[in-house]
């Protein structure tokens, strides 16, 4: 069979996007070395993830002197992204592990452990091996804990086994989430979806899943086997309000079953049934199979120090930040970049891109006794995909606005090839690149 005109346009238009962003990528995200600022200032950024590997990589580059130093104990670089498609079989679980120090730049100094006290009166970090980091800037990019402790009854060893996953665990985890949807699927029973009431990291995730399982099903001919519950832990299924009613539409289409206020607080995998706070007092409801995902909070390191808001997300812990240039406005010298910033938007990699520019122009311009001009509008992006080969790309920002990045061509809230070619092909290069501080 010859293929359609509009498939081979869409194939020319997504390759056509790609090549354009990597080009203008590496035209105009790094600086020329003219243009580079002696100094000797001494920046710790706290967490060598995607932040912290693409700021450290931009700082190198504006910077000549300066004393760059990222302190995470954690070995592997998890590509977070792809766990969604880990967790649907389309992926091994190596394509989302490298290593930390593998994205970061030679001239920058990595201790390999994890903060334990940070001392913002004192311009200090302290490490869980007592070792006592002097900054002049401090960039906290640690990103967020799941509190799988705070589901009562859950352990990760149970992922699975007796239809439960938790695809936010991990590469490995999303493996195993992975091998009991296909069980599942396979044999039919009642699929159960949930998501935490803190903030969370890439919101539209749960999502997803929801509708990959239900796609699986389909493809294998189960559909009418299997029953699908979407629990919602308030009245929304998204917390931009046209994407929530896109949702709302397709669920109903889809056959997927939603209650709203529910929020999971424990587990009986014995009785495979999960306990959720509503409204009207605790609720059981049966599972099958279960995709289990915690509340999500700042590192105990971020909470336990004078850093977090006072007035908000208490429970949480976030990083008091200007959502515009994302300094903290107690301490000048100390700014927040990802998924612990505590801004209303932005715990997404898409949003890291956006952030590090900013971060970067106003730590740049303090160092030269200058004001910085760069401000982060929200911008998130989430790859929603709805099927196997289908999604939306909905991008938006504090405002709930939609801000598409190929008006015209992707339309937002339509199920299309295109969009999923850009989760699944594009983003990782996209994602990779931005490490290195070329995107």
């Amino acid at each position: 069979m010859s293929e359609s005109t509009p498939l081979r346009a869409s194939r020319r238009a997504f390759l056509g996007l790609a090549g354009g962003a990597a080009a203008l990528a590496a035209v105009s995200a790094t600086p020329t070395r003219a243009e580079r600022i002696k100094t000797g200032a001494r920046i710790v950024i706290l967490g060598a993830g995607a932040a912290g590997a693409a700021l450290s990589n931009r700082l190198v580059t504006r910077l000549d002197g300066a004393q760059i130093t990222l302190i995470d104990g954690r070995p592997e670089h998890w590509y977070q992204p792809g766990f969604t498609l880990i967790a649907a079989g389309l992926k091994p679980a190596g394509y989302s592990v490298s290593g930390t120090g593998d994205w970061l730049p030679k001239d920058a100094t990595l201790i390999a452990e994890y903060a334990a006290e940070i001392d913002p009166e004192g311009n200090r970090v302290i490490t869980a091996s007592g070792q006592v980091v002097p900054y002049d800037f401090l960039v906290v990019a640690t990103g967020l804990t799941l509190d799988w402790a705070a589901i009562d009854g859950f352990s990760l060893d149970m992922v699975g086994d007796n239809g439960i996953g938790a695809v936010y665990a991990g590469p490995d985890y999303a493996a195993r989430t992975w091998a009991a949807m296909d069980r599942f699927t396979d044999t039919g029973g009642q699929a159960l979806f949930t998501r935490p009431a803190t903030e969370m990291k890439c919101a539209g995730a749960p999502l997803k899943y929801t509708f990959l399982t239900d796609d699986y099903a389909r493809r294998k001919g189960n559909r009418g086997k299997v029953e699908i519950t979407y629990a919602a832990n308030n009245k929304a299924l998204f917390g931009v309000p046209i994407v929530s009613e896109k949702v709302r539409m397709l669920f109903a289409d889809r056959g997927v079953a939603v209650v709203h206020d529910h929020v999971m607080k424990a587990i009986d995998p014995g009785r495979k049934l999960a306990t959720f706070t509503t409204p009207d007092g605790d609720k059981e409801l049966p599972f099958d199979f279960i995709n289990v995902i915690p509340p999500q909070r700042a590192p105990d390191v971020i909470r336990n120090s004078p850093l977090p808001w006072a007035d908000k997300w208490t429970d949480q812990g976030w990083v008091e930040a200007d959502m515009k240039t994302l300094r903290h406005p107690r301490f000048a010298n100390v700014f927040a970049l990802g998924d612990v910033a505590g801004v209303p938007k932005g715990k997404t990699a898409a949003s890291v891109k956006w952030q590090v520019p900013v971060v970067e122009d106003h730590l740049v311009a303090q160092i030269e006794g200058k004001d910085g001009t760069a401000t982060y509008d929200g911008y998130t992006s989430c790859p929603l995909i709805t099927r196997v080969g289908r999604a939306m790309l909905v991008e938006f920002d504090y405002n709930n606005n939609l801000v598409p990045s190929f008006p015209g061509i992707i339309a937002p809230l339509e199920e299309l090839w295109i969009s999923w070619l850009m989760k699944e092909v594009a983003l990782k290069p996209t994602y990779n690149a931005m490490l290195r501080g070329k995107a």
